[in-house]
């Protein structure tokens, strides 16, 4: 479980039922995470309800990890949809992230492993 979740409303009161549901989605992304990332990941969670259009909410999601910052943006009818989107989306983000870091410390062995033997 991701410890440290911080979760805005704007011109939403954000209710017992939004912040345990936010929790329970977003908190376990952290089995998605490197196992070196998992302490120092933080998320921000900024949950707007738009009142110009009827019944139109955003979930904006900020994972901020060791020297990168990943972003989500869903709008949709149902904040609660919105937050299922963003979960979805940010999983994706994050393997690819995962990815990224994963070739970079293959590399980096390889560069090793040559330099020895020179």
């Amino acid at each position: 479980m991701i410890q440290k979740i911080e979760i805005t409303g704007v011109h939403l009161e954000v209710d017992e039922k939004i912040n345990k549901y936010v929790i329970k989605k977003l908190g376990k992304l952290d089995k998605y995470l490197p196992k070196k990332v998992k302490d120092s990941a933080h998320l921000e969670v900024i949950l707007k309800d738009n009142k110009n259009n009827v019944n139109h909410s955003m979930c904006e999601v900020i994972l901020f990890l060791p020297n990168s910052k990943l972003v989500v943006m869903e709008n949709t009818i149902n904040i609660f949809a919105a937050i299922d989107i963003v979960e979805e989306k940010l999983k994706i983000q994050i393997k690819k992230y995962k990815e990224l870091h994963e070739v970079s410390r293959r590399n980096a062995k390889l560069l090793k492993n040559k330099i020895k033997k020179i």
